[in-house]
């Protein structure tokens, strides 16, 4: 009996879990009629004014890059944490050779960005708030554009994790 009551208490939390996991999960999107137009809300909207459709999202190759990413954050001179992470960049249809071919060149400028974020505290207390997220990805896109020639649409955050020690 003293066995069976932490599995009972293990089976009720993953079901509970997978129960929140379900009821929580984002609504898929929905896709609009062709030729509609989105309507402009808000504060500075005028009355029947709309606004057209986004312009389509440029997609082209996701490139990942072969290995993680270490960064050390320092805090008084010793390493106090360690931020993984794993990039994946969106360059033009073809362009997939061209990255795998600088990836040296790539993978050293992009850790002295993170190395420069990392030290401008981008890796201390909520490191994954949108704002400091967008500041490193463009950070990393900016310096990726001087390395590819600007054929990278985009750098894509695909894993983050922070261990401090």
């Amino acid at each position: 009996m003293g066995k069976l009551i932490p599995i009972l208490l293990a089976l009720i939390g993953l079901g509970a879990g997978a129960g929140a996991g379900f009821a929580l999960r984002p609504a898929p999107p929905s896709a609009a009629p062709e030729g509609d137009c989105a309507c402009t809300c808000g504060p500075d909207a005028e009355a029947g004014s709309v606004k057209p459709p986004e312009a389509a999202e440029v997609v082209g190759d996701f490139v990942k890059m072969n290995n993680q990413f270490v960064v050390p954050v320092v805090q008084e001179g010793a390493v106090a944490a360690l931020v993984v992470l794993s990039l994946s960049l969106n360059v033009p249809t073809g362009g997939s050779e061209t990255v795998y071919q600088r990836e040296p060149k790539l993978r050293d400028i992009f850790l002295q960005v993170l190395f420069d974020h990392a030290n401008a505290g981008g890796f201390d207390g909520s490191f994954t708030s949108g704002p400091n997220m967008e500041r490193l990805r463009i950070a990393l896109t900016e310096a990726a554009r001087r390395v590819l020639e600007g054929n990278v649409f985009d750098i894509l955050i695909t894993d983050i994790m922070r261990q401090d020690l």
